[in-house]
C-alpha cells in the first residue's frame, strides 16, 4: 500500500534555476523584495520572500524515514525517459490539461498556430515538441494560496495555455504513485513557483502583523498573514522569468540550505538525484 501521510522528507520537482534563468530571477525577486518589504509599500518581512535558489515546481512529496525507499525512488527517476513522455502528449486531450486563455503559456518552440484568416475564432491547434526541441517555461503573474486578504503563500503559475506542462508533470508523478513511493494527495496537482511564504518569518509579533496588514492573535506564535490584495494587483502580469528551457527533473531533500553563488548569499535544496531533460 502507498505510504501514509507521514512527515515529508523529499520531493520530486522541476528545478527552475538554471544558468539562463538565474539572472532573470535574481532581478525579478530583488525588485519584488525591495518593493513589498518597504514600510512605504506593503511592509512584508524580507524573510518571507523566497531565495532565488529555492524556486522549483513541486510534482509530489515522499516520506522516507531514515532514507528507507529513497534508493528505489532514485532508481526509478533514472529509468525515466522524459522526452518520450513529452512527445506522447497530444493536445488538446491531455490528462488534467487546464486551458486558461488569460493565463501564461508554456512556450514550446515547435508549436504550430493553425490560425488562418478564415479560421478565426476556432481553437488553435499545436504540436508537442519533437525530438531535440526544448520545452520552455515562463512564469508570469502572482496568485495566493489563501484568501488574498489573509495570505501566507504567494506563487507564480507557469504559463500553460495548451496544458502541455501540466500533462507532462502529471505523467511523471503517476510513475512514482504507481510504484507506491509517493505520498498520496487528494488535491489536484497545482504547478507553482513559491515567491513568498510567511512560514519562514520567525518571532512574529502584533507590530509585524499591523505593518503587513494581516491578522493577529493571542497565541505565542501564529503564522503571519498578509493583506496581499494590493500586491496581487500590482504583480498580476509581472514576468518573473521567460522562455527558459526545462533542463532537469530532480529528487530533493526537504529543507533549503544556505549557499553562496557568485559571492551572493542564497539558499538551495540538496539534490539527491537528477536527470537531464
Amino acid at each position: 500500500m502507498a505510504p501514509s501521510k507521514a512527515a515529508p522528507t523529499h520531493f520530486l520537482c522541476i528545478p527552475l534555476v538554471t544558468a539562463a534563468s538565474r539572472p532573470q530571477l535574481v532581478q525579478s525577486l530583488a525588485t519584488f523584495r525591495a518593493d513589498v518589504s518597504s514600510p512605504l509599500s506593503f511592509g512584508v518581512p524580507e524573510e518571507a520572500i523566497r531565495p532565488v535558489g529555492t524556486l522549483h515546481l513541486t510534482l509530489g512529496v515522499f516520506s522516507f524515514p531514515k532514507n528507507e525507499g529513497l534508493d528505489r525512488a532514485i532508481e526509478l527517476l533514472r529509468s525515466l525517459r522524459p522526452r518520450e513522455i513529452l512527445v506522447s502528449i497530444t493536445p488538446p486531450t491531455m490528462p488534467g490539461a487546464k486551458v486558461e486563455q488569460d493565463k501564461t503559456v508554456v512556450a514550446v518552440t515547435t508549436e504550430v498556430a493553425a490560425a488562418a484568416d478564415d479560421d478565426k475564432g476556432k481553437p488553435v491547434e499545436a504540436t508537442t515538441p519533437q525530438d531535440g526541441a526544448p520545452l520552455t517555461i515562463t512564469l508570469r503573474g502572482l496568485e495566493s494560496m489563501q484568501p488574498p486578504a489573509k495570505a501566507a503563500v504567494l506563487y507564480s503559475p507557469p504559463v500553460d495555455r495548451l496544458g502541455t506542462l501540466q500533462a507532462f508533470c502529471e505523467k511523471l508523478r503517476a510513475v512514482f504513485r504507481e510504484a507506491e513511493l509517493m505520498t498520496e494527495e487528494s488535491r489536484p496537482l497545482l504547478l507553482h513557483a513559491t515567491i513568498m511564504n510567511t512560514i519562514y518569518v520567525k518571532g512574529k509579533d502584533k507590530k509585524q502583523q499591523r505593518k503587513a496588514g494581516g491578522g493577529g492573535g493571542g497565541k505565542k506564535w501564529e503564522r503571519l498573514t498578509v493583506d496581499a490584495r494590493g500586491i496581487l494587483d500590482r504583480y498580476e502580469d509581472h514576468v518573473w522569468m521567460q522562455d527558459v528551457a526545462l533542463s532537469s527533473i530532480a529528487i530533493c531533500k526537504m529543507g533549503a540550505k544556505k549557499t553562496e553563488v557568485d559571492g551572493v548569499e542564497d539558499e538551495a535544496y540538496e539534490v539527491e538525484a537528477e536527470i537531464s531533460f
